[in-house]
């Protein structure tokens, strides 16, 4: 648990390919429409083209952002990528983000699949907060497509392509704009509900293993879902009693869009009022850690987020592992 003071999200950016593959279009595949929908709430999902990489979804999420914030680009001075996917084991997705950007700003990659963003989140804050950088942008973005196997029909239609950025600043202006509480967490325990079998270094992507479709993503959905329902329980009361704010306070809250199961049940447990909890899913499936940043600059283009407003954000997944905060925006 901790509390960051004097940092804002000055600007918000995403992107999603054009290609969009409904639960219609699934169908070829054995993926039935109906039990989609009242399993996940999903009705579309987004997918990159072939000539697409990971970077190139993070340049256009990144691009919006800073046309947003109107800066320039030598102002970045730190970049982070939050992926489960990136162009190549290295260089980093960030380099070359950093790359086409033209920005002289250092540049990493962070992993923590879907609950990604929150960790690029708080890293990219503490940044901000000791002085040593200015202006830090954040991005999450994966292409779920290279990782969920057609042939897996509960898992398959779960995923879809997409990236969202935010640029984080001191909040120069004294409005008020901190992190008021925050928490991350893992449970490595639970690792092997949620992985990519072959492809690192504890078992190499041999023929045999390719052939059995052990490079992509395998899940346990029952218990993940178990799983993902007492963290975000869990993780949201206890940051929302650091900082002595009552649920009903609240002016927007962005959960990963995982599953609409989900949602609904923390808005049972936090017993919020529906329209306080932005929801795309339907839009665009999970995208893993796109999602947050996705929704909540799609949340900011409709007006529902305004200075001074208290914002819960809450990311979870492989790992296992999480990130909860609670924002005044």
């Amino acid at each position: 648990m901790g509390q960051i003071a004097g940092v804002q999200i000055a600007a918000t950016g995403s992107y999603v390919p054009e290609e969009v593959v409904t639960n219609e279009d699934l169908a070829a595949l054995g993926c039935d429409s109906e039990w989609i929908i009242r399993r996940t709430g999903i009705h579309a999902r987004r997918r990159a083209s072939k000539d697409q990489a990971t970077s190139d979804l993070c340049y256009e999420a990144a691009a919006r952002c800073i046309h947003n914030a109107g800066i320039s680009i030598d102002e970045i001075d730190l970049i982070i990528v939050a992926t489960m996917t990136p162009d190549h084991p290295t260089p980093s997705t960030a380099c070359h983000l950093q790359r086409r950007l033209g920005a002289v700003a250092p540049a990493m990659d962070l992993n923590a699949a879907c609950a990604g963003f929150m960790y690029g989140l708080i890293t990219g804050s503490q940044f901000i907060a000791t002085g040593n950088n200015q202006c830090v942008l954040v991005v999450g973005a994966d292409m779920m497509s290279s990782t969920v196997n057609p042939d897996d029909k509960k898992t398959y239609p779960l995923f879809g392509d997409a990236a969202g950025a935010v640029l984080l600043t001191p909040d120069t202006e004294k409005t008020g704009s901190s992190i008021l509480s925050y928490q991350i967490g893992s449970e490595g325990c639970g690792g092997e509900m949620l992985c990519i079998p072959a492809g690192g270094t504890r078992q190499e992507l041999t023929p045999e293993m390719h052939s059995q479709g052990q490079h992509f993503l395998a899940m346990d959905g029952r218990n993940v879902f178990k799983w993902a329902v007492r963290v975000f329980d869990e993780s949201a009361k206890q940051v929302l009693t650091q900082a002595n704010v009552d649920s009903s306070e609240l002016a927007i809250v962005v959960l990963h869009q995982a599953n609409q199961r989900i949602i609904d049940s923390a808005v049972s447990d936090l017993n919020l009022e529906r329209e306080k909890v932005f929801v795309n899913l339907d839009k665009y499936g999970n995208t893993s850690g796109a999602s947050i940043p996705l929704a909540l600059d799609e949340a900011v283009n409709a007006g529902k987020v305004n200075r001074g407003d208290l914002v819960l954000l809450c990311g979870f997944g492989a790992g296992l592992a999480w990130g909860t905060a609670l924002l005044r925006w």
